[in-house]
């Protein structure tokens, strides 16, 4: 897949609509200095310290493509509590000449939410095969969290799709991790497109990708090799003991 060819190719922000830049999301460092934001036609990472507004901005290009806010294909409806942002409002999708066949929000924070209405949903609707069929043949609940996620990335996600992922990582060992990857490369290979954020450098390792660092200041382009997860990462294994030790001194 090249550049043209992407499903989602930018975001750009209608600066003009925003009414104040002095309250929530647009008060956020990300949003002040945000006009445009090109997608990679494979990967694009999204990365950054806690705070700086990646999943705000996950969410509202989620919400804007037209998922739930919670998680879930397009075809999810289920809402547990309103909190997201308005801020899919005044953002607009560059979308390229294809559309996607398959498509998933995975939003780590409330993938919960999203196990209970599949599990509902197949309670009360008899007829057809279990939605559960989707994600494994077996009950998101009634998997361990890291084997839960892993399943929708393995059964749900088909090929041919746009797949935006919210901390994906947060149940996954590091061999998962790896696995992750993986699904990554075939699905990509399947003229799939992802955009990501993450903490984690073994996600962001994948090689045909974009990463962008938000900070206070704003959003850069960098390498994994650039970023603090790796750098950190690093240093604390290369010279633990004195890592911790700073960690430790009264």
């Amino acid at each position: 897949m090249n550049k043209h060819n992407a499903y989602l190719r930018q975001i750009q922000l209608k600066r003009t609509l925003i009414p104040s830049y002095n309250s929530y999301p647009f008060n956020l460092g990300v949003i002040k200095s945000l006009n445009q934001l090109d997608f990679h036609p494979k990967v694009t990472y999204i990365v950054g310290e806690n705070g700086m507004g990646k999943s705000t901005l996950m969410e509202s290009i989620a919400v804007a493509w037209g998922f739930n806010p919670e998680g879930g294909t397009i075809n999810f409806s289920f809402s547990t509590k309103a909190t997201h942002s308005d801020l899919f409002e005044y953002i607009q999708l560059i979308k390229g000449h294809q559309r996607p066949k398959d498509g998933f929000f995975f939003r780590a924070e409330s993938y919960y939410n999203l196990a209970s209405n599949i599990d509902d949903l197949d309670r009360q609707f008899s007829f057809g095969p279990p939605l559960k069929d989707s994600y494994g043949g077996k009950s998101l609940h009634e998997q361990s969290h890291g084997e839960s996620f892993f399943s929708a990335f393995v059964h749900r996600f088909g090929g041919k799709g746009l797949y935006i992922l919210d901390e994906p990582e947060a149940a996954l060992s590091p061999l998962r991790q790896m696995a992750m990857l993986t699904r990554i490369h075939e699905l990509v290979q399947q003229n799939s497109q992802f955009i990501i954020s993450t903490h984690s450098p073994i996600l962001m390792a994948y090689p045909e990708s974009i990463i962008y660092n938000l900070k206070p200041e704003g959003i850069e382009i960098c390498s994994l090799e650039e970023t603090d997860h790796y750098l950190i990462t690093r240093e604390f294994i290369n010279n633990k003991e004195k890592m911790l030790n700073q960690l430790f001194e009264d």
